[in-house]
């Protein structure tokens, strides 16, 4: 199974026809993709104009927005590595339950409700953002967009009973569509965000 900087290499190689570049972009994002995959596909797309169905996509489009989903992996890569430290640091000091823990993998870090509702800006700034979010003390808004508007979704009964989400998924924000990380945000804005459609 190819790595991401394999697919990347793959992306980059011009004697690869356009149909395999874009065909490996699409697999990186089966390594990481922050908004999810779907989300993350259309983010590309729309910010790099390739249509999202174009086998034939031009090749310098296919690589700027591979360039843009490598800052945005080396950005979270990193803040994984820092928070591997400070746990491992906390462990020797004896701290073995932390106040709260990343939980996830480099898919989907910063989830979004509905695939067609993004964040607006580059993927590297908005983990920045998120990161910058959870390295501080929770705050009352959207760590991404500074929306205070956030939403409780209503879950079916099947989704309620099957695992959807990850443990710390919060509330979504009515400003840019992501699901909020709940150690970003303050007791009072988790308690304080509506039920989806309720006012």
């Amino acid at each position: 199974m190819a790595g991401f900087r394999s697919l990347a290499h793959q992306v980059r190689d011009a004697r690869n026809d356009r149909a395999l570049r874009r065909h490996s972009l699409r697999r990186c994002l089966e390594r990481f993709a922050p908004y999810g995959h779907r989300a993350t596909w259309w983010h590309l797309c729309d910010r790099h104009g390739i249509g999202p169905e174009d086998r034939a996509a031009d090749p310098s489009r296919l690589v700027a927005a591979l360039e843009e989903l490598e800052e945005a992996r080396a950005v979270w890569l990193e803040y994984e590595r820092q928070f591997a430290a400070r746990r491992r640091r906390e462990k020797h000091d004896g701290l073995r339950r932390p106040e709260w823990a990343w939980s996830g993998s480099g898919d989907a870090v910063v989830r979004c409700a509905d695939p067609g509702v993004r964040p607006q800006g580059a993927l590297g700034e908005v983990l920045r953002r998120l990161v910058e979010a959870l390295e501080s003390e929770p705050g009352t808004g959207c760590p991404v967009c500074g929306a205070r508007e956030l939403h409780w979704p209503v879950l079916s009964a099947a989704a309620r009973g099957s695992a959807v989400g990850w443990a710390w998924d919060g509330p979504v924000c009515a400003g840019c569509g992501i699901v909020v990380p709940r150690p970003a945000l303050a007791d009072t804005a988790l308690q304080g965000a509506d039920l989806a459609g309720a006012a």
